[in-house]
């Protein structure tokens, strides 16, 4: 694999459009890092192909990835059916020292803490510890299942209302990303460890939490990681509750684009899941992406990002929204 399709995917610059990617590997990175940008019709353009593909590693990986992008827009059951096909193309054996777990054993860790967050998304706490645990026993899965085991131990301790114990978890998270110099990581690190801080509840850690929220939500904008931008905006408004209008309006903004550039069955599976806030969008509108927000033009300028690619101009949109649906 180029070193470009892993700088985008895995290092520092998940803001690039990598070239026409030429092998399946590649391909399959591509879709991770569009899915990162919220570009979820793309990426399933690459991700529904490379499901057939012969090597079990590479289809068990594509499989894994479309169930994340998925579940990033409610959609938790598909999901999971998703997850566990992942599973099951593995065959026995061990990973061969990928260094972002890119191998037998990355896929199977992908596939199993895809389960535990699917259990969790449904409200199966003791099904995603028992997959989190089968996941911990893998071994050495590299820097991005560490760091994967713990974003999702760390929600599921605060489901079950132990933020004290999703703290470590974050924490430990985010200095695994920051090692591995992976900007997309970092920011959902930080995403994750503000929650974990919120729910504290302390006035130190709540000022913290907005702090790192905020940090995440201006980072994410710069880098176009619309997919953070929303949830981290809803977080927000409860630690910033002055500025709560702006940061809903920031939150629908976000949506907007990334209902806009997601394919028909995401765009369904966000109408009827829970994990949506009904106050973001339209009843009866999301075959057309209709968000009470129109787009980011609603930014500040301080927070809009500037240069887009000329693909991801949109009539005057920023942050690649654009107005024709995908």
């Amino acid at each position: 694999m180029s070193d470009e399709f892993r700088t985008a995917a895995f290092g520092d610059r998940p803001d690039m459009t990598p070239r026409t990617p030429r092998t399946p590997r590649d391909q399959w990175l591509t879709a991770v890092v569009l899915g990162g940008q919220g570009r979820y019709a793309a990426a399933s353009a690459f991700l529904t192909t490379l499901l057939k593909h012969p090597d079990p590693v590479l289809a068990s990986l594509a499989a894994s990835t479309l169930g994340s992008h998925r579940r990033q827009v409610g959609g938790h059951a598909v999901a999971r059916r998703l997850d566990a096909a992942a599973l099951a193309r593995l065959t026995d054996g061990s990973g061969d020292g990928d260094r972002d777990g890119v191998d037998l054993l990355g896929a199977r860790s992908d596939a199993l803490l895809g389960l535990a967050a699917d259990a969790l998304g449904v409200g199966r706490l003791s099904t995603a510890r028992r997959f989190i645990a089968v996941a911990d026993g893998l071994g050495d899965v590299g820097w991005r299942g560490q760091v994967r085991l713990r974003w999702v131990r760390a929600e599921v301790e605060l489901a079950s209302g132990q933020p004290e114990v999703a703290r470590p978890n974050a924490e430990a998270a985010l200095r695994r990303a920051r090692a591995a110099g992976a900007a997309r990581h970092v920011a959902k690190s930080e995403m994750v460890l503000s929650a974990a801080l919120a729910a504290g509840g302390g006035v130190t850690e709540r000022v913290q939490a907005a702090d790192l929220a905020a940090g995440v939500v201006d980072r994410a904008i710069e880098l176009g990681l619309l997919p953070l931008v929303w949830p981290c905006s809803l977080l927000l408004v409860d630690l910033d509750p002055g500025r709560a209008d702006e940061h809903r309006r920031r939150a629908a903004g976000a949506l907007h684009c990334v209902l806009r550039r997601s394919d028909p069955i995401a765009r369904r599976l966000a109408a009827s899941s829970p994990w949506i806030p009904n106050t973001l969008v339209v009843p009866g509108e999301l075959g057309q992406a209709g968000i009470r927000a129109n787009s980011f033009t609603e930014l500040p300028p301080d927070r809009v990002k500037v240069g887009a690619e000329a693909s991801d101009r949109g009539g005057g949109t920023s942050l690649g929204c654009r107005k024709e649906s995908p």
